[in-house]
């Protein structure tokens, strides 16, 4: 395992400016996984650090060595591709073996790595078969054996399970999960997935057309997004947003009223000015349905509303309710509330569990 180090890089396709000075620092043994939308420049940031892609500017260091310009095959990693590139024509120790024998590695350790592979992979009753007599999940398990018997610095996954069904993805994400302990290894991880993200990675990268929006814990990024295409990309369902005005009172409180709806309440934020637009963000799980009877608790908004419809997956339930706004407000609830469509619905939240963000998108914090 190693450390992996990105300096001001750039990346630049003729006029088009993707990446104008990401600096990242990835420690020994971490999972990184880097997030995003398509086109936002993660397989092209991945395939930089590989040196699949040429670098524009800057610098890229694989334990303490400068490798920005480095033949790929002499920075000591090792990639799992979306496609699983294998041989076709060659049965799966073959396909395992291939890069090491090219190596001229002794026939000997050539043969206790594949095996050793196979074993962590649970292969090996598989290494006589051909690609084509092997289901996705065995083959993307024989890409990733590929890789491990090179014992390479730092392992690097491009959308290795988005050609699989979701039960396969569930279960190649544990077997991934499972093999990172396993290797202690350094893994830098592509997807757009961010169900993914949030179960592999020990710190997210999150990437929007070329610029990093935040770096964290998954729990980070989902408690305290930076900014508004963090909060709407993490998390699923996604948060709840919503445009506000802003009013400030002679005591120096900020009034939230959301556009299209005839409520509003007032919070601390001595950040909001007056006259401003926000945008709200709620997680649906912050959302509780009240009976109306109870009295409503200070700076806690309440919104009522008619449900449109109602998403039941046994051990929880989704609520879609019309509230006078542009879009419908999700609200989870539990599957023993009995909610139906076209239903009268109140619904509250306290200020403590909102997401405040500043009309150029960025977070305001208390």
């Amino acid at each position: 395992m190693a450390t992996v180090s990105l300096t001001n890089i750039k990346k630049h396709f003729g006029s088009t400016r993707l990446f104008e000075g990401v600096n990242l620092q990835i420690e020994k043994g971490e999972f990184i996984v880097f997030v995003g939308p398509s086109g936002s420049g993660k397989s092209t940031l991945l395939r930089m650090i590989a040196g699949l892609e040429d670098v524009t500017d800057g610098e890229i260091l694989i334990d303490g060595d400068d490798v920005t310009y480095e033949d790929p095959s002499l920075r000591g990693i090792a990639m799992v591709f979306q496609n699983y590139a294998l041989y076709p024509h060659m049965n799966v120790w073959n396909n395992i073996a291939f890069n090491l024998q090219l190596s001229k590695l002794p026939k000997a350790e050539v043969k206790q790595r594949v095996q050793d592979a196979a074993q962590i992979l649970q292969i090996e009753d598989l290494l006589d078969r051909t690609p084509a007599q092997l289901s996705g999940g065995q083959r993307q398990r024989v890409a990733i054996g590929r890789a491990i018997v090179r014992n390479p610095k730092v392992f690097l996954f491009d959308e290795p399970l988005s050609n699989l069904d979701a039960a396969l993805r569930v279960n190649m994400r544990l077997e991934i999960e499972k093999l990172h302990r396993k290797l202690d290894a350094t893994i830098i991880y592509v997807t757009h997935d961010q169900t993914e993200a949030m179960t592999l990675a020990d710190r997210i990268v999150a990437l929007d057309y070329g610029e990093v929006q935040q770096v964290g814990s998954p729990q980070e990024l989902y408690d305290s997004p930076a900014n508004k295409f963090v909060a709407g990309f993490i998390g699923s369902p996604k948060m709840n947003l919503f445009d506000a005005d802003v009013s400030v009172d002679a005591g120096g409180k900020a009034k939230l009223t959301l556009a299209g709806a005839d409520f509003g309440y007032t919070v601390s934020r001595s950040a909001l000015n007056e006259g401003e637009t926000v945008t709200i963000g709620i997680r649906p799980e912050a959302l509780e349905v009240s009976n109306g009877q109870t009295a409503l608790p200070a700076d806690t908004l309440e919104i009522s509303g008619k449900v449109e419809s109602v998403d039941r997956h046994g051990n929880i339930s989704y609520v879609y309710a019309d509230v006078g706004l542009a879009d419908v407000l999700t609200v989870q609830i539990l599957p023993t509330l009995d909610v139906r469509p076209e239903d009268a619905i109140i619904l509250r939240v306290p200020s403590s569990r909102l997401h405040i963000f500043d009309s150029s998108g960025l977070a305001i914090r208390e």
